[in-house]
Parts: structure tokens; sequence; C-alpha cells
């Protein structure tokens, strides 16, 4: 953990703002930074999905079709 520095001053209005909003910043850009990560993961998780349900609706086709065999006599 850092220190601050002591000062003999007062606490004014205005360096109670500044330390908002640099608090502000590091939380947006940080954000930002997280949400374009769920987005890449969110797509990646949707494609797997439907791969998996391509291939287990091809393999669910071909268990219930039906053979017909015709012969002539």
């Amino acid at each position: 953990m850092t220190t601050a520095p002591k000062s003999t001053g007062k606490v004014t209005r205005a360096d109670i703002e500044a330390k908002f909003r640099e608090v502000q910043t590091g939380l947006t850009t940080g954000a930002e930074g997280a949400k374009s990560k769920l987005l890449v993961l969110g797509g990646g998780a949707l494609l797997a999905l439907v791969i998996v349900s391509f291939l287990l609706g091809r393999r669910g086709g071909k268990k219930r079709s039906t053979i017909v065999e015709i012969r002539r006599l």
C-alpha cells in the first residue's frame, strides 16, 4: 500500500473531485476491457453450442431414419 504524503493544508472540494474523477476513469477503462473479453467469450460459447446441436441433430436423424427396401418379384 502507498501512503499519502502528509500535507498541512485542508482537503478542498477540488481535491476530492479530482480523486473521484481519477477513480472513475480507472473503473471505466477496466469495465470496457472486461466487456470486450466477455463478448468474445460469449460469441465463442454460442458458436460451440450451435456446432454441438447440429452434430447431435445429425446423429439423431441417422438413428431414426427408416430404410425401405423394395424388391421385385
